[in-house]
């Protein structure tokens, strides 16, 4: 009788557990997709009818708002441009960030420890604003403030989120893998793009989404390197554009569409790296 009931509480408590869990998951998840349910429908609603606010669903479903929005902010080519960006960025960053991690970790140099201290301090030190006139006046210099370039240079040259990432994953790969190549007569560039690489897939998938995520959502320096230069402007700028149309009236049913369209792209991404994600989390690193 005794266990019959001390087993009874046992499974009591389990499914409260497991309900108090699930109840916890269910809040997040709902103040995590009530904005974007909100702005999905938005943009399928009148202007009107968005700036009351009196209903949830749209009383007519207008598809044409995503048509408007893409030809009046010119989508397809700020698109374009942030596609461009986005990906060079990205690219240049997983380039450098992982040359940076496999010298720190696989070699000893003077001012190493220097490095590392650097490359956190520009983690821990918010500068933001503060630097955006000497960086536009360094690309000046440089004669890239009137494309892209400029903002690519300075994007890439902010990777240590990317290098901390990365530095974890590297001390796991065993170094007796460079040794046996060393022997098989590889040198220590080899190592690193046919040995090392391969092995980051999953890391480099996460830290790639990552950084393709924050320059597709930068703002700021498209938007100071492309004011003499407005078709070079990427899409969250574009984007802005949207915000006032003919006689300065508001249309944010029209913004409510653009935002939509321009977050389908970190979709696209997020599927494909979501297998990264699950290996990342899994613990798993494949050769």
């Amino acid at each position: 009788m005794h266990a019959n009931t001390k087993s009874g509480v046992i499974r009591s408590g389990y499914f409260t557990g497991h309900a108090v869990k699930w109840l916890f998951l269910i809040i997040i998840a709902f103040f995590t997709l009530f904005p974007i349910v909100m702005a999905i429908l938005g943009s399928f609603k009148t202007n009107a009818e968005l700036t009351t606010g009196a209903t949830l669903l749209p009383a007519v479903w207008k598809f044409s708002n995503y048509a408007t929005a893409w030809k009046q902010a010119n989508f397809a080519r700020f698109t374009w441009n942030s596609l461009f960006l986005s990906t060079i960025v990205t690219v240049g960053t997983l380039l450098i960030a992982t040359m940076s991690a496999y010298a720190v970790d696989r070699t000893r140099f003077p001012g190493k420890r220097l490095y590392v201290v650097l490359q956190a301090s520009t983690m821990f030190i918010s500068i933001g604003a503060v630097v955006l006139r000497p960086q536009f006046d360094l690309m000046v210099t440089l004669g890239l403030n009137k494309s892209l370039w400029g903002v690519i240079l300075i994007l890439i040259s902010a990777h240590a989120t990317v290098y901390f990432m990365l530095i974890g994953f590297f001390k796991a790969i065993p170094k007796d893998l460079d040794e046996a190549a060393y022997i098989d007569g590889c040198n220590f560039y080899t190592v690193y793009w046919r040995i090392i690489l391969p092995l980051l897939g999953p890391a480099l998938g996460v830290t790639a989404l990552f950084t393709f995520r924050g320059a597709w959502n930068e703002y700021i320096l498209p938007l100071v390197f492309t004011m003499t230069n407005p078709k070079l402007q990427t899409l969250t700028v574009g984007l802005a554009n949207l915000r006032y149309g003919i006689g300065a009236a508001a249309e944010s049913h029209l913004m409510m569409a653009g935002a939509c369209l321009s977050f389908l792209p970190i979709l696209v991404v997020y599927v494909l790296a979501n297998k990264s994600f699950i290996q990342v989390t899994a613990g798993s690193v494949k050769g």
